[in-house]
């Protein structure tokens, strides 16, 4: 059925009217508003304890302080030796016993050298020890000695880095000597012995004041103070006899 304009207006406002009443007839009635939850101090507990284990969760791990950062990066302690000749005593006999138990059969000559190169290991060009310019012995080691002087240099290194110590190279003054070179030192020098260690490639002459720096330079005290650290352990572990040379400035070392 169509409605006309004026039925549909007064249906329109029927509504409206009934609407209106049945607003004014519940408004005054609370129970129909929503009400908030009262509060209790149970809940006011759980919801403190709730947001605490949330703080928790959500908290950031502890960050260093530069102090703790500074105790960790602390270098080490250098020490030195109490006394170069008490540490380091080891006579040329003793050092020599070994040498005849480790090493090979005096060599006669360079020629002789390259014919034993079996017996011996080259050391002339080593990253953790520089090789002096030798002028009565040549670059040759058994490998026993070999891989002593070897650990004696790393070791040194990782010691100066554990100290903060700029690093820097060992130097070798002294390898092998053939029976040649010992006949040569005892026409300038009466104090050769003539049955050297160096005569059987298991010694060598580690330099105590002068070093090849490979960052910067430092103080040569220093970097003895730390070679001897190295050298005592060495020492400590059965692994060679030295003999502090004070006329030399070197340490004679024999691998055992």
């Amino acid at each position: 059925m169509k409605l006309s304009k004026k039925r549909y207006l007064s249906s329109f406002i029927a509504i409206v009217v009934l609407l209106a009443l049945v607003r004014l007839l519940f408004e005054g009635d609370n129970s129909w508003t929503a009400k908030a939850p009262q509060s209790s101090p149970v809940m006011d507990t759980a919801l403190v304890e709730m947001q605490e284990a949330s703080a928790d969760e959500v908290s950031l791990p502890s960050v260093a302080t530069p102090a703790d950062t500074i105790e960790r990066a602390r270098p080490h302690r250098i020490s030195g030796v109490t006394s170069y000749h008490v540490e380091f005593p080891d006579s040329n006999d003793l050092q020599l016993t070994a040498a005849r138990q480790w090493g090979v059969t005096p060599v006669r000559n360079r020629d002789d050298a390259e014919q034993r190169m079996k017996e011996l290991v080259y050391v002339g060009l080593n990253p953790y020890y520089h090789v002096d310019k030798l002028g009565a012995s040549i670059p040759y080691l058994v490998p026993r000695a070999s891989i002593l002087l070897q650990d004696i240099g790393r070791a040194f290194q990782d010691s100066l880095y554990a100290k903060s110590v700029p690093l820097h190279r060992i130097i070798v003054t002294s390898v092998l000597r053939t029976e040649e070179d010992v006949a040569k030192l005892r026409r300038h020098n009466t104090n050769a012995t003539e049955n050297s260690c160096h005569l059987y490639g298991t010694t060598v002459d580690i330099c105590y004041n002068r070093y090849m720096p490979i960052t910067r330079e430092v103080r040569n005290d220093t970097l003895k103070w730390v070679l001897s650290e190295v050298l005592r352990d060495m020492r400590q572990q059965q692994r060679c006899y030295i003999k502090y040379e004070v006329k030399q400035g070197c340490f004679h070392l024999t691998v055992r």
